[in-house]
């Protein structure tokens, strides 16, 4: 009358990867140059230069990033931008500024954000990102072998 339904394991969906911050540009360091690679980004000071991030890049309300193209997976702007953004999410908190063009697949405002500029809405954002060089051998383990 009362069977043991037979066990059959469930398929779960691997979890996506967790976006968390690994680096951060504080708050009083100015800081020229290319950010590249992989992991996330906080930039509480000013920032001015390239990037391109495989990745999540919070701009905190004091930030203040000047960048021609801003590339990266999911982009977090609560200071102020200036320059175009390419990524896949973008969300511009009510303290966020942002003087540039973005394209995007996900797009979010919050109420007092500020945007001049287009926004492009896309099925997929092709990045080209370039992958993050591949490390330099060691002299001293390779004559070891």
């Amino acid at each position: 009358m009362f069977r043991r339904k037979a066990s059959v394991p469930k398929q779960q969906a691997a979890p996506p990867p967790t976006e968390r911050i690994t680096s951060v540009v504080a708050d009083g360091i100015n800081l020229r140059g290319k950010i590249t690679g992989s992991g996330g980004v906080r930039v509480e000071g000013a920032f001015d230069g390239e990037i391109e991030l495989d990745g999540l890049l919070v701009i905190g309300q004091t930030g203040r990033v000047t960048c021609e193209q801003l590339r990266a997976r999911h982009v977090i702007v609560a200071g102020a931008m200036r320059g175009d953004i390419m990524a896949e999410k973008v969300e511009i908190r009510a303290t966020g500024r942002v003087w540039g063009d973005v394209v995007t697949e996900s797009m979010s405002t919050e109420e007092g954000a500020f945007l001049r500029g287009q926004i492009q809405m896309e099925g997929t954002v092709e990045l080209g990102l370039t992958p993050p060089p591949a490390p330099e051998p060691d002299p001293e383990t390779e004559a070891k072998e």
